[in-house]
């Protein structure tokens, strides 16, 4: 075999890990995959013979090319770069579990994909390494250039802007992600009337000819209707869809349908199934 096979497969072994931490940071499964590409120049370049954790070294090679991207997006958008390197604030939160983390990390879900953009680039990398892949401080520590103290607060700061603070920009994708985070706890219940709470009474769900094809209605109006077909996304998961909160449902991490929301007044009025494939190719997926 080829060393550069070799190498190759090996990155691929570790392929679907990395670009769920690039899109996790990015927002963007465009972006996460550009940060992939380059994560791999990288690797196939370096020496990695004395690497004995290829999967912890390849994720600080992809979190340090996320970071770059991240800075030089912000440094496009003019952010005072004061703001950049600012230490956080003491945490004013009591030390939490690691249970207790991991329910944190598994709660913010959808509002965390929608807050992102409002969270300095170390604050993102910080977060999204630690709460949501469980990599510990002190390895974080060097990707962002602080001690692990230091780290530790970046998350701090960070969670408490998804809990609210500094948000106030993202309110009405929060919404939609609250609806939508309730709409899919409903399903997975076969909660009826939770689902008619988030749809508005004349509700229209439009699927596209593959999703006919594959046996949904062509087009289905009023709540009790919706709901009833609705029922079926107990599989399906969160996501955001070309930036907006959204399902999808993805068996083995493969995309097969998406359902885009259209929210008014605090309730969903639209509803829309994609499953044509060339449809999903250009859907800008975080999920």
């Amino acid at each position: 075999m080829s060393e550069d096979r070799w190498l190759a497969e090996r990155f691929e072994e570790h392929r679907g890990r990395l670009r769920a931490v690039a899109a996790r940071m990015l927002g963007s499964g465009t972006e996460a995959d550009d940060a992939l590409q380059e994560a791999w120049l990288r690797f196939s370049r370096a020496d990695t013979s004395g690497v004995e954790n290829l999967g912890s070294w390849l994720t600080t090679v992809v979190s340090r090319v996320c970071l770059d991207m991240l800075q030089d997006r912000r440094r496009r958008r003019a952010v005072p770069v004061e703001d950049e390197l600012a230490e956080p604030p003491a945490d004013d939160h009591p030390a939490r579990s690691p249970e207790e983390e991991a329910l944190m990390a598994d709660s913010i879900g959808l509002a965390l994909l929608v807050v992102l953009d409002s969270l300095s680039p170390a604050e993102r990398v910080a977060l999204v390494l630690h709460d949501m892949f469980g990599v510990p401080f002190d390895d974080i520590a060097p990707i962002v250039g602080r001690n692990a103290t230091a780290t530790r607060q970046l998350a701090s700061r960070a969670r408490r802007r998804v809990r609210g603070r500094g948000a106030a920009q993202h309110t009405d994708r929060l919404r939609q992600a609250s609806l939508v985070e309730a709409f899919l706890a409903a399903a997975r219940r076969g909660d009826f009337e939770g689902l008619l709470a988030v749809l508005d009474p004349d509700v229209v769900l439009r699927a596209d000819e593959e999703a006919v094809r594959a046996g949904a209605p062509a087009e289905v109006r009023g709540a009790v209707e919706v709901a009833g077909f609705l029922r079926i996304a107990r599989g399906a998961r969160p996501a955001l869809v070309d930036g907006q909160p959204g399902v999808v449902w993805a068996p083995g991490g493969r995309p097969r349908v998406v359902l885009r929301f259209t929210v008014d007044d605090g309730r969903v009025v639209a509803v829309d199934a994609v499953a044509d494939h060339d449809a999903l190719g250009r859907i800008d997926l975080v999920m």
